[in-house]
């Protein structure tokens, strides 16, 4: 509830019987994806994310540690039978990712978003107990898509921190350095740069949205995370695309409605 708000208002969506293991899922994703932001030293980072490695090794053996969030996340293991690669791949990612640096190119991005978030939505199917081609591809572009709003959201938090993460290929496309987003600038050439990553998200939700007919009507609650990225998508197109705009740091009052309403109406 409080360090993944998003998260923990699509679980409550879910069907009662997976709702808790949604939970203990979004607190395991929690401790990886906060490291970063947390240390000092590399090396304290590398200690934590061996600790949850080693953690779900540990969970997969039948001996989980004592810890809240793997003792929880140990009982949706063997309730729902979860794939321990995903685990994995969410753990690898982080790690390479404590290195502070853009990403290279939107691939790169992607690639995070989908050994991250991705990863994330396809243990979500599981515990639906939906194992579907087609709504494993849905989850991968979602997954991409709330990777880079996600990226985009950070922006101006870490900003302030003098740290730029986006794709260097598209600041280079137009021009934009990184001290233009420290100094906060809102010129027509650091706009462009967010218009583009912008689109890129939205593509993947219209890419993952041309063939829901053909995903199980089961999996749809796993998807409802697409609500907040519409919602963002929406507002950054309102205020043209200056990512420093103070309405797009507010918490949107109406998430929970629309969240209920996408939910009741059975699509994503």
């Amino acid at each position: 509830r409080k360090r993944d708000y998003e998260g923990f208002l699509c679980s409550l969506l879910l069907p009662a019987e997976s709702r808790t293991s949604a939970f203990a899922l979004r607190a395991f994703n929690m401790y990886p994806f906060q490291i970063k932001d947390s240390i000092t030293q590399k090396t304290i980072g590398l200690m934590r994310m061996q600790f949850w490695r080693e953690a779900v090794e540990d969970i997969y053996c039948d001996n989980p540690p004592h810890q809240p969030v793997a003792t929880e996340l140990w009982r949706a293991v063997k309730r729902h039978n979860l794939t321990k690669m995903w685990f994995m791949k969410i753990i690898d990612e982080r790690e390479k990712n404590l290195d502070d640096r853009a990403y290279r190119n939107i691939q790169e991005l992607e690639t995070y978003a989908e050994n991250t978030q991705s990863a994330l939505l396809y243990l979500t199917l599981e515990m639906l107990g939906v194992r579907d081609i087609h709504a494993d591809h849905a989850a991968s572009h979602i997954g991409k898509a709330q990777g880079i709003v996600t990226c985009l959201r950070a922006t101006p938090y870490h900003s302030t921190r003098q740290k730029v993460f986006l794709p260097m290929d598209i600041c280079m496309l137009h021009g934009v350095s990184q001290e233009d987003f420290i100094r906060g600038k809102q010129e027509k050439n650091v706009r462009d740069v967010i218009y583009d990553i912008a689109s890129q998200a939205h593509i993947h939700l219209e890419h993952a949205r041309s063939f829901s007919k053909k995903v199980p009507v089961k999996a749809y609650p796993a998807f409802l995370c697409t609500v907040a990225l519409d919602d963002y998508l929406c507002n950054i197109r309102k205020v043209d695309f200056n990512i420093f705009h103070p309405s797009l740091q507010k918490k949107s009052t109406l998430l929970p409605l629309h969240l209920y309403i996408r939910s009741w109406k059975k699509t994503y």
